[in-house]
Parts: structure tokens; sequence; C-alpha cells
């Protein structure tokens, strides 16, 4: 008989069906799997702010400790959520194939873009990015699990709210009145889906490595590794999108203050045959320009 996998995964609808979209691939490919739920501190701590909470990886940290404690043996995250330093021990098996990468807005009309308005959302990136562009707009915390977010938006007087696109998509409840914010850069790795292990579970790492998608593992490298040079984590406002047409790899990062006053946006392409640090210089040419400062700037901020 061949060894069951046990699938870690949070127990929104979301990341449930993430998990059961891994499960089915590898169920595919001849594996036995079993999903295993588990509660995140983010999913239970929802009177404050992500940033107020001052936990790295608060959505993935639960199922990175049950990995650890070999409670389960693979680990399925929305990778925008996950740390860009994985625990010791853990490493990245596969990155899926990425969805929609692109943020939305679901409104109750649009009549209150050129006045005033409250639009909500839990991120600090989507915060500064809409504030730039609208600035007499008053920005509100929302936190919970999409559908709990969409609810908390229907009870609510706010005119709207953001969401990542992938998401809603995923298990169809994406609203008609929308709109895509094709102006809005998303977080690194939105929209993508990655799946980790034990280093030393070969077994899992095999299993998993035909769930990879090497273009989505390319372009999401980057993005990260520009998260990582900045040291954002998901406590300052950056975005980062990579896309690959060819062979040359397009880049667009942002990095603003956390009122959305300053910004520093930047764009380059390369070949895909030289990516390597590619992410990392482009963070050092922001941080040149003016962006060091920046990020001490939001630190001392978010430290008060």
């Amino acid at each position: 008989m061949s060894k069951i996998i046990r699938i870690g995964t949070r127990d929104s609808e979301l990341a449930l069906w993430q998990a059961t979209t891994v499960k089915n691939k590898l169920e595919a490919a001849g594996h036995n799997c079993q999903l295993v739920p588990v509660k995140a501190t983010g999913d239970l701590l929802l009177d404050k702010p992500l940033y107020e909470l001052g936990i790295t990886g608060i959505f993935t940290k639960t199922l990175d400790i049950a990995l650890l404690n070999k409670e389960i043996d693979v680990a399925v995250h929305s990778m925008k959520d996950v740390p860009t330093l994985l625990p010791k021990g853990v490493v990245q098996a596969a990155v899926l194939k990425r969805g929609n990468p692109k943020d939305i807005l679901v409104h109750k009309g649009l009549d209150f873009l050129n006045e005033e308005g409250i639009v909500a959302t839990g991120s600090l990136r989507r915060k500064a990015q809409w504030l730039h562009r609208y600035p007499l707009h008053e920005i509100t915390d929302l936190r919970g699990n999409v559908n709990t977010r969409l609810e908390k938006l229907r009870s609510n007087s706010w005119n709207a709210a953001i969401f990542a696109a992938a998401g809603l998509e995923r298990i169809g409840i994406l609203p008609e009145n929308h709109t895509v914010l094709e102006w809005m850069i998303p977080a690194p790795a939105q929209g993508a889906m990655m799946v980790v292990v034990l280093d030393k579970n070969e077994y899992s790492k095999k299993a998993l490595a035909i769930l990879n998608h090497a273009d989505t593992e390319k372009c999401t490298r980057v993005e990260r590794d520009f998260l990582r040079t900045l040291e954002g984590g998901c406590t300052a406002p950056i975005g980062a999108l990579a896309t690959l047409r060819g062979n040359k790899l397009y880049f667009r990062g942002i990095l603003l203050s956390l009122d959305g006053q300053e910004k520093y946006e930047f764009s380059k392409e390369t070949l895909v045959d030289e990516l390597d640090g590619f992410g990392h210089a482009c963070a050092r040419e922001v941080l040149q320009q003016g962006g060091k400062e920046l990020m001490a700037t939001i630190k001392a901020q978010l430290q008060k």
C-alpha cells in the first residue's frame, strides 16, 4: 500500500479549494492523500489590522508548526502570504500555475470615485496605492476570509472593498459589480499557490515536483526576491509583478509611504536566461532612489 500524503491547509473555503486542487493533482498522479484542516492565528484574530499583530507569516505559521511536528506532510499556502524566508528545514516543493494576479474593486456603484468615499481593505499595499490615486477617500480596515469580507461590505455603509481577483474567482463568488484595478500593482506572488514540505521528506518532494509550473516559479521568485531585498514582509506597501513574454521577463515594482503620498515605481525587463539576482537588483535600485529612507520611516511608524 502506498504512503498517504497528509495535506495541511487553513480551513477557510478558499484555502480548502487550494488544498483540494493539490490533492486532486496528486491523486491523478497515483498518490493517496488526506486533507488536514488547521485554524490559523490570522483567522482567529480579526479585531486588529494585520500589521498591528506583529507576526510574520501569520496565515502560515500554524501550518509550518504542524509540518515541523510531522503532523502533516505538506502545507498548501496562498503564496503571497508566505514569508520570503521559510522556517529552517522547510522548503518550497512546488508552485502551481498562477491564477489571476490582479486586484479588483467590489463596489456599490462608482459615483463616489471623484468625491469622498469609504473603501475597505486590510492591506497596507492596497491602502497606499488607493490613497495615492484617491486622496480624498477614507480607508477602513477589513479582515476575515473572502466570504466574511464580502458580507461585511454588504452590511456596512462603505462604498467598496478591494480583493484579490483569484480568490473570488476560484470559489465562484465574484460579484457582478466589480472593476479590475489594472493600475494597481499586486502583492508579490499574488494569484499563485505554494506547496512546502520538510527538506528531508524525499517522498513528498518527488511527488510534488510534477505539480511545479516553471514559468510561475520564475516570475514569483523574482517578485519575492524584490520583496525580501526591500525587507518589506507584509508590513510595508510593496507591490511586484513579473510576466513572461517569449524569452523576456517584464517586471513592475512599487514602494509607497503608508499614506500613499510618496511613491517609488520601477519597471525593467531582462532575458529569461539572466534571471539570477534580477529581483534583488531591481530592489537595490529602488533603495538607492530613496526607498531606503522610506523603508526606515515606515518601520518607525509601524513600531509606534
